[in-house]
């Protein structure tokens, strides 16, 4: 009796490979057009088409796009503020996930008087837009004199991202049997203790929906950095846009590019070596038991 695996090429199936296949072909037409694109000259992007592989790659595009600082009103270069970003987004991502994880413990297997009423306000916090809190925000972070400041980029997207964290963790706490944690307190085990063995080891799949959620959200921000971002502690995303914008009288079409590449890359890498993790993660609490 022939099985579905002895017929890999039946009428229905290279039907969909065709079609995933032109689907891959059309999304990462315009990965392909960046690529190419920065590593061209400027009388090579002028008098040939976009889709044209380069007759002379060279990588000095992205030299200039990496480049060094800002002078002026010019930007000449991401590097310092690719390190602005890593420092803002590498401590957020880490902080806001532990809060997030033990808001998520607590508000599935330590259940307290108004728990839930502190869990529908988390969610409505997901769903606050960014524009709402600017105002509030600027005005905590001057009086704790953290305007300006990557710490105070910092603090804004912990708290931002906690609301988030808590309803992952929280949703995917709930499928860790009660039987388990119930347990460990009669083995005489505590909150903290009962964390750390029980739960912590548990929770990898939900650690790296989380790490690359909140990295995704942080890293790509442009509102929170041009807004509470100074001129020494803007993102990567807001001096992309000034390298972008700023008028030489020729558009460098390759450095912009290389420029764009190099602001996604860690989330693209990311994606690429974790996505897998993500997938399971979010699938991994959809059943209770």
């Amino acid at each position: 009796m022939a099985t579905e695996t002895s017929r890999p090429f039946s009428p229905g199936r290279l039907v969909i490979y065709t079609l995933l296949v032109l689907c891959a072909f059309y999304y990462l037409a315009p990965l392909y057009v960046m690529l190419t694109t920065s590593v061209k000259s400027l009388d090579e992007i002028r008098s040939g088409n976009l889709l044209d592989f380069p007759l002379h790659p060279s990588f000095s595009a992205w030299k200039k796009a990496w480049g060094a600082a800002c002078t002026g009103v010019r930007c000449e270069g991401l590097a310092p503020y690719f390190w602005n970003s890593v420092k803002m987004a590498v401590p957020a991502v880490l902080i806001s996930t532990l809060i997030g994880s033990i808001n998520g413990y607590v508000l599935a297997h330590w259940k307290f008087k108004g728990s839930e009423i502190v869990f529908t306000a988390l969610m409505v916090g997901c769903f606050i837009p960014f524009q709402v809190v600017i105002l509030p925000m600027a005005r905590l972070l001057g009086i704790a004199e953290l305007a300006n400041t990557t710490g105070g980029l910092i603090f804004v997207h912990i708290v931002y991202g906690v609301a988030f964290t808590t309803l992952f963790f929280r949703n995917y706490y709930i499928s860790v049997p009660d039987e388990l944690v119930k347990a460990a307190r009669i083995d005489g085990a505590g909150f903290f203790r009962i964390y750390r063995s029980v739960i912590l080891p548990l929770s990898v799949p939900i650690f790296m929906v989380c790490f690359i959620w909140q990295f995704t959200q942080i890293w790509n921000d442009f509102l929170f950095g041009v807004v509470f971002g100074g001129t020494d502690a803007q993102p990567v995303t807001v001096a992309l846009n000034n390298l972008v914008n700023t008028s030489t009288g020729v558009t460098e079409y390759n450095v912009n590019m290389a420029a764009a590449i190099i602001a996604a890359l860690p989330t693209l890498l990311i994606y690429l070596l974790a996505g897998k993790y993500f997938v399971r993660g979010l699938t991994a609490g959809a059943v209770k038991g």
